[in-house]
């Protein structure tokens, strides 16, 4: 074997040095042609679930690969067993085509002839796939020639494991791929970063004072009406700083029980208060490294922002129940609608946080102050819907941005998303039905119910079709989007007599597919069999 070391050596360098197994095989096909009569490598794998022997490379010693490259061999289990068999004795077998064929059948891919090598590839002591040496024709392998086929076996084994969990991670890599595209579909985004609509028109001045302060590590206070987009521009500030990589958290300081403040902003030692059973990190220890966005902070109690006060002002804190002082570096972003500085002078917000804590200012203008930003907000939240709801993308039109432009929006920007969705399920997923979605204006009559059938809808015929059901009642003005989705289907299914699919299904009215239709009955609890008819459709012939 001595004469071998050489070629040994690079076999296992090529056998390491390449990701893919096709592409090792190929480059010890070319080099073993000067020590081997070889005319084909091929390397074979049991899928042992499938029953099948599958060759995942195949190299000519002297050209490209063959095209039958991908050739599988279906199993018996009678002959899965017995290659199993001879892969734990670990032998190399020496045989003609003819003779290997018959003793372990389902070994060779078709189309092969002669002199043959085989060896099991083993990972683990457990028989994972076959290196297969075919020589040229006419020619035979000697003694010499099977002792270097034992020692390819241990680096084709490394190599072949090694192609295994390369698929493994692709396929890993792949399904998470699928279930980021599947969050984001049901949240109705493309990507997960926030859009800023309006960074180059009425939140320019707000973008200029975001890039200033950025990448200086001071707390930032954030001031603007609830639903003008806070949250959005403290993440903006955290992925332009130097913390980008580190956690970004949001706590609503309103929606924390006065009771359960210290706990969850500072955490708690086991035992500490009766119910805690174990230890627990809070909202500064979970953050350290990043951004901790503090929602609300107009909200705690004197005595919550007491506490909080020593913690924006050194850095450090200690758990409920502990005795020990731990540092935390954690950038403050706050937020509020609350006009701090009167509260300051009512004594309901301390004087001292306020100081630390509004650094710089920063004033988020409401909607109604920049109108020439209504327009791509519209379009923006139209095409999420339309993402989220799985409806063709519609944009508003020029008559539905007029609207929208001389709506107040009390609401802000959470109140365009919210009117944008509901135009985009009144509207059956062929129009925005903007009109209906903002409800009565000032100086403009209320709208039509829901129950009203749009002007472009798709009349279902009357002969050998299902029968117009009664109209369901007009929409609450407080009723929730998901309500009034359920409402709007189960018209259809009325109209239908409970028939999803067909020329006259109620996924063809709503001009949906079915399956996405039944996916959303399922979601909204839609039993179709309440709406199908005991009377059984006409013979169309």
């Amino acid at each position: 074997m001595e004469r071998f070391h050489a070629v040994l050596l690079d076999v296992w360098r090529e056998a390491c040095r390449h990701i893919e197994i096709e592409q090792s095989t190929a480059q010890v096909a070319a080099m073993l042609v000067e020590r081997l009569p070889l005319e084909r490598l091929l390397v074979r794998r049991f899928e042992l679930g499938r029953s099948n022997l599958e060759t995942v490379a195949d190299a000519a010693a002297d050209g490209p690969a063959r095209e039958d490259a991908a050739a599988r061999s279906e199993l018996s289990p009678s002959e899965l067993e017995t290659l199993l068999a001879w892969g734990r004795r670990g032998e190399v077998s020496h045989e003609s085509t003819r003779t290997l064929k018959r003793r372990l059948p389902g070994l060779l891919p078709t189309g092969v002839g002669g002199d043959v090598l085989a060896g099991p590839l083993r990972v683990e002591d457990e028989c994972a796939g076959a290196l297969v040496l075919i020589a040229r024709r006419g020619r035979r392998f000697d003694a010499a020639h099977v002792a270097l086929a034992r020692a390819l076996v241990e680096p084709f084994s490394v190599a072949l494991e090694n192609d295994r969990r390369l698929r493994e991670m692709a396929s890993l890599r792949e399904a998470a791929e699928a279930d980021r595209r599947s969050l984001l579909s049901r949240l109705g985004r493309t990507e997960l970063g926030d859009t800023i609509v309006g960074a180059s028109g009425g939140l320019r001045s707000v973008m200029e004072r975001v890039d200033r302060v950025a990448a200086l590590d001071v707390p930032v206070l954030l001031l603007g009406e609830t639903g003008s987009g806070k949250e959005v521009v403290a993440r903006a500030i955290h992925t332009r700083s130097r913390r980008a990589s580190g956690p970004f958290l949001r706590v609503n300081c309103g929606a924390i029980p006065p009771g359960l403040i210290d706990s969850e902003l500072f955490g708690h030692e086991r035992g500490s208060f009766t119910g805690a059973t174990a230890e627990r990190r809070g909202w500064f220890e979970r953050a350290d490294g990043g951004t901790l966005f503090l929602d609300e902070i107009g909200e705690l109690s004197l005595d919550a922002q007491v506490r909080l006060l020593r913690v924006v002002q050194d850095g450090s804190l200690e758990r409920m129940g502990g005795h020990r002082s731990m540092s935390v570096d954690v950038r403050i972003v706050a937020a509020t609608h609350r006009d701090l500085e009167a509260m300051v002078r009512e004594r309901s917000f301390r004087e001292d946080l306020w100081y630390r804590i509004a650094v710089f200012p920063i004033h988020l203008p409401a909607v109604r102050q920049r109108p020439e930003d209504v327009p791509a907000l519209a379009t923006h939240f139209a095409l999420r819907a339309a993402t989220r709801f799985g409806t063709p993308p519609l944009v508003p039109t020029p008559e539905d941005l007029d609207l929208l432009v001389r709506y107040p929006w009390p609401g802000n920007v959470r109140e365009i998303g919210a009117v944008m969705e509901r135009a985009v399920i009144l509207g059956d997923g062929r129009r925005l039905a903007v009109a209906r979605a903002l409800g009565p204006m000032p100086g403009r009559e209320a709208p039509p119910p829901l129950a009203q059938p749009a002007a472009a809808e798709r009349a279902i015929p009357a002969s050998g079709g299902p029968t117009a059901a009664p109209a369901p009642a007009p929409i609450d003005a407080g009723e929730t989007l998901e309500s009034a989705m359920a409402r709007h289907i189960e018209a259809a299914l009325a109209r239908t007599r409970g028939r999803i699919e067909g020329p006259y299904g109620a996924a063809i009215l709503l001009e949906i597919n079915p399956h996405t239709l039944r996916a959303r009955m399922r979601k909204l609890g839609i039993d179709w069999r309440r709406f199908r008819s005991r009377e059984r459709p006409p013979n169309r012939g």
